[in-house]
Parts: structure tokens; C-alpha cells; sequence
């Protein structure tokens, strides 16, 4: 494994996502376990086939104005977490194994990751009445942790509509309660790189 020291969003952090895996889609690849992969997944894995092709970002690869809130909003969330944690959040980098990696949103000392999503007030309320994160990212929090090698995330809820005081929401997932996903995560992912292997071979015989 290799880290790199670098900004999330910025040309040398998108050149070193290219063709690879990340924590951000586990999800996608995790849905099905035990079964064929769905859609969804073929569709992650042609993806990731054609940038390894073609060395270029897929043109299908989106932004909406959910993630342009999120990369605006992202340093206020920090800051207060830090403010409630006190704490340091250093850049959470790109750690890099090759077929796949992640970037977690920082870093805490030696030992912490964060996930930092800024929400809508309607999802924000739903973390808060179910007091613990969406389940939807629960794959990338151990993604998370996988590939950093670390031993805890904080899953960080952000929304700038709710009062002073509640507009940060934090859920610590440890890895020692996750150490079963962690392997079921591995065992899955090699399967799933084996379907992007696959996918890069059939384009190179049809052509």
C-alpha cells in the first residue's frame, strides 16, 4: 500500500483514482453478496475497464449538486468537528493498493478516519432519529477502514439548517466490531476485480 499526500478533487487525486476501485462504490459491489453480481456492479466494473483502456476518467462519472454542497460545505464541518472532538484533522490523502484504494474525507492522529457527508434537512433528521448512520454507507465506512489499516471511522452528518448545536451529527464505527465485514469486503472485491479483468478482456478480443 501506498499513501499520497494529496487534495481530494484535484488532477493528481482523480489520476490516481483512475481504473481502480474505491471505498466510495463498496457498496455497489457488496450488493448481491454470495450471488451473481447486478447490474449496477457491471456497470461500475465497464467503468473501471475502460479507464484502465483508455487512461481517461469515465465520461459518465457525475456531479450533482449533492457533492458540490458537500465540497463546499465539507471545511465547516471539519472545523466543527474538531471544535466538539478536539482534535486534528489532517488530509485524508489517497491510500493507494493498486486495483483499488480510498480517500477518506481526514485524518485523526494515528488511529481515526472520518466520513464527512453534507445533507439535506430531511436526511439529516433521519440520522438523527435513527441515532446511528445510513446504512447505505456502512460499506465504505469499512472500506474505510480496510484500506487505511485503522482502528475507528466517525461517520460525520452535516446540515447548516438545523440549530446551533445540532447541526453535527457523529457516529464512531470501530473495527473490532467489524472485523467479520472486513473479510467478507475482501473476499468480494477480489471477486469483483476478477469481473473487471474479465471486462477488459472481452473488449480486447471483440476488437
Amino acid at each position: 500500500m501506498r499513501f499520497h499526500d494529496v487534495q481530494q478533487n484535484t488532477e493528481e487525486w482523480e489520476a490516481l483514482r483512475l481504473g481502480k476501485a474505491t471505498a466510495s462504490n463498496f457498496s455497489c459491489l457488496m450488493a448481491n453478496e454470495g450471488k451473481a453480481f447486478g447490474d449496477p456492479a457491471k456497470r461500475y466494473a465497464l467503468q473501471i475497464a475502460l479507464e484502465i483502456m483508455t487512461g481517461q476518467k469515465a465520461a459518465h462519472s457525475f456531479s450533482n449538486e449533492h457533492t458540490e454542497r458537500g465540497h463546499e460545505q465539507e471545511p465547516i464541518a471539519k472545523m466543527l468537528y474538531e471544535e466538539e472532538t478536539f482534535c486534528t484533522v489532517s488530509n485524508g490523502g489517497f491510500f493507494d493498493w493498486d486495483s483499488y484504494g480510498d480517500s477518506p474525507d481526514g485524518l485523526v492522529g494515528d488511529d481515526g478516519v472520518i466520513e464527512v457527508k453534507s445533507v439535506i434537512a430531511p436526511t439529516h433528521y433521519a440520522t438523527l432519529t435513527r441515532g446511528s448512520f445510513d446504512p447505505s454507507y456502512r460499506w465504505q465506512l469499512i472500506g474505510h477502514l480496510d484500506c487505511t489499516g485503522r482502528q475507528w471511522v466517525d461517520f460525520i452528518s452535516y446540515c447548516a439548517d438545523f440549530p446551533e448545536g445540532q447541526q453535527l451529527i457523529v457516529h464512531r464505527l470501530w473495527r473490532r466490531d467489524v472485523e467479520d465485514e472486513i473479510k467478507r469486503l475482501r473476499a468480494r472485491r477480489t471477486e469483483f476485480l476478477g469481473l473487471v479483468n474479465q471486462t477488459v478482456e472481452t473488449i480486447r478480443e471483440a476488437a
